[in-house]
């Protein structure tokens, strides 16, 4: 089965490249030249990535996301953008997005994030972890409680696998940014705090503790 891509950018000859260099990677891809024709499109079930320029005619890429995460709070997504701002990219991060990449960039440079985002998030088979009460399908990507599964975006699962597999491990938030967010976040550690409380409201019951003054440990 072929993975689906969608991209959504202005520019038509960046997205043509972009597209016919994902397609030659084998992915199937639709292409978005507005931000009103990728909204139809934000509640389809098939897409596994989504590509999203920040600025869009009248609207943003921000606004966009919001969109894809009322509908499914899982799917990668990754911002491109002309503007090199840090805000931009904290502001991408906070609402969830995988990975951030400025213009002009090299479209192989962005095949290589995509096809690491696609092989990080959709793993063959399935096999369940079990942790304070929660089943973990780290392959699927998917915790339940008794059953009924927990909507976790991106982030807050990886975040949730770090500390399952390093339990009783003690990080440091610095630690923590550069296991999950890896070499692409440029910003405060206060994203980890947030992603933190996030997944901690929606498991309540993950033994996570607070090392003040330290960082986080999963007990």
């Amino acid at each position: 089965m072929k993975r689906v891509i969608d991209i959504v950018e202005d520019e038509k000859d960046l997205n043509e490249l972009v597209k016919r260099y994902l397609e030659k990677e084998g992915y199937e891809v639709r292409s978005y030249l507005t931000f009103d024709e990728a909204s139809v499109h934000t509640s389809d079930d098939d897409v596994h990535l989504w590509i999203l320029d920040i600025m869009l005619d009248d609207k943003s890429g921000f606004d966009l996301i919001e969109e894809i995460r009322s509908h499914d709070p899982d799917v990668p997504v990754i911002f491109m953008s002309a503007r090199d701002k840090e805000f931009d990219r904290i502001i991408g991060l906070e609402k969830g997005s995988d990975d951030y990449i400025t213009k002009p960039f090299s479209p192989k440079e962005l095949v290589l994030r995509v096809n690491n985002i696609i092989r990080r998030s959709y793993k063959e088979g399935s096999e369940r972890i079990s942790v304070d009460g929660y089943e973990i399908d780290e392959n699927q990507r998917i915790v339940f409680e008794k059953g009924v599964q927990i909507e976790l975006t991106t982030k807050e699962f990886d975040l949730l696998m770090l500390f399952v597999k390093n339990r009783g491990t003690a990080f440091l938030r610095e630690q923590i940014l550069e296991k999950v967010w890896e070499s692409n976040y440029y910003g405060s550690d206060r994203v980890v705090d947030d992603t933190l409380r996030r997944l901690r409201k929606k498991m309540p019951n993950l033994s996570i503790h607070t090392i003040y003054g330290f960082g986080y440990r999963l007990g």
